[in-house]
């Protein structure tokens, strides 16, 4: 039976809906999204990107498509370590919107925007060598459907890489985690966007989704091989990685 709810956060909404609740956040959240990063994760987050790409040993000539990455942060770090090609493709417009004038201003070039959702890719069979997603599949409504089209549109021998906000393992960290994540950043998000309460759900959308190992089948099911994660800052961050073979 196909399910008719979901979450949004710690609110339950209709299956249909969230794509759309999610489009919402970031419309409000777009020109200062990169900014708010920095801030809420003390500048960590460029830390955890760059390990995330460096990890995918990149080629000259490769095809990349970067799910979620409507600012080009993550494109643009590839291109600048290697001469590949990157589509960029996010449900988002004005997050993509974003992405491409920053491009045109840093005279970048290799990527490619398009409006599409992961769940239901616009894109062609075994085109690309890797796909990465950062901070993103949490806002996806069905993401085993995401992760079986990711593997649809990886050749074989394509690798799969996904950076998330995860679950932390470390005891000592987590209840000072916990007061700074629901404590701080809502109002950071508040003074830095003028929107507490997307920054609210975006900490609440971490702790609905699923635990590593967890998510770690997830990417099984969907079809890859040698499926591997790496805790980053205690859990706080996991870089899920995985292969279509």
């Amino acid at each position: 039976m196909k399910q008719t709810k979901t979450h949004f956060g710690f609110e339950s909404v209709e299956w249909d809906e969230k794509a759309a609740r999610v489009r919402g956040v970031f419309d409000s959240v777009a020109s200062r999204y990169d900014i708010m990063n920095d801030a809420m994760s003390g500048g960590m987050h460029r830390l955890w990107k760059g390990h995330m790409v460096r990890s995918l040993r990149l080629r000259d000539g490769m095809q990349i498509l970067d799910l979620a990455g409507g600012t080009g942060d993550i494109a643009f770090r590839m291109i600048k370590q290697q001469a590949v090609d990157v589509v960029v493709c996010d449900i988002n417009a004005t997050m993509l919107s974003e992405g491409r004038n920053r491009a045109i201003d840093k005279s970048i070039e290799g990527t490619h925007w398009l409006c599409g959702n992961a769940e239901c890719l616009p894109l062609p069979d075994a085109t690309f060598d890797a796909c990465t997603i950062a901070f993103g599949i949490r806002n996806v409504t069905d993401i085993p459907a995401a992760l079986r089209d990711i593997y649809r549109i990886l050749k074989p021998g394509g690798q799969f890489a996904c950076l998330e906000f995860s679950h932390v393992t470390n005891p000592l960290l987590k209840p000072a985690y916990e007061w700074y994540s629901f404590q701080c950043i809502p109002r950071m998000g508040e003074l830095i966007t003028k929107d507490r309460a997307s920054y609210q759900y975006l900490i609440e959308s971490i702790r609905q989704f699923p635990k590593q190992e967890t998510f770690a089948q997830m990417i099984r099911d969907a079809g890859f091989s040698q499926v591997s994660y790496h805790n980053l800052n205690g859990g706080i961050v996991a870089l899920h990685k995985g292969w279509r073979i």
